[in-house]
């Protein structure tokens, strides 16, 4: 499948924040990356939410690695795929971050579900 620079963003930050996830934690993360595209404050599009400073940790000065485990990015293209389709509830409705379970930001946010090894608030 070849992606757009919107769906190719949005599949390389599925890939690298949660690829080996379930595939519902791999679809949550990508509709969070939406749900700040919505919400306006994060960024006016994907890529812009995606590459912003000090949000994701595997982009480097605004620049993203490419992917290295080929069944997997096939797996993150299609779930940016459905994610932008609409034709899948969202998992963690209206969440607008998240991170993995090994760490504590001590954010002051509602934290509203686990999905994975990963913890999403809105």
């Amino acid at each position: 499948v070849e992606l757009d620079s919107e769906l190719s963003c949005l599949a390389t930050a599925v890939y690298f924040e949660s690829k080996g996830e379930p595939l519902d934690g791999q679809l949550a993360v990508a509709q969070v990356i939406l749900n700040r595209v919505d919400d306006g404050r994060f960024g006016r599009d994907v890529c812009a939410v995606v590459k912003a400073p000090k949000q994701f940790s595997f982009v480097r000065g605004g620049a993203m690695p490419a992917p290295t485990n080929m069944a997997q990015w096939e797996t993150a293209k299609a779930i940016a795929l459905i994610a932008t389709s609409g034709s899948w509830p969202e998992v963690v409705p209206d969440a607008t971050h998240f991170h993995a379970t090994r760490v504590s930001p001590g954010w002051k946010l509602r934290r509203v579900a686990t999905v994975g090894s990963h913890v999403f608030y809105r």
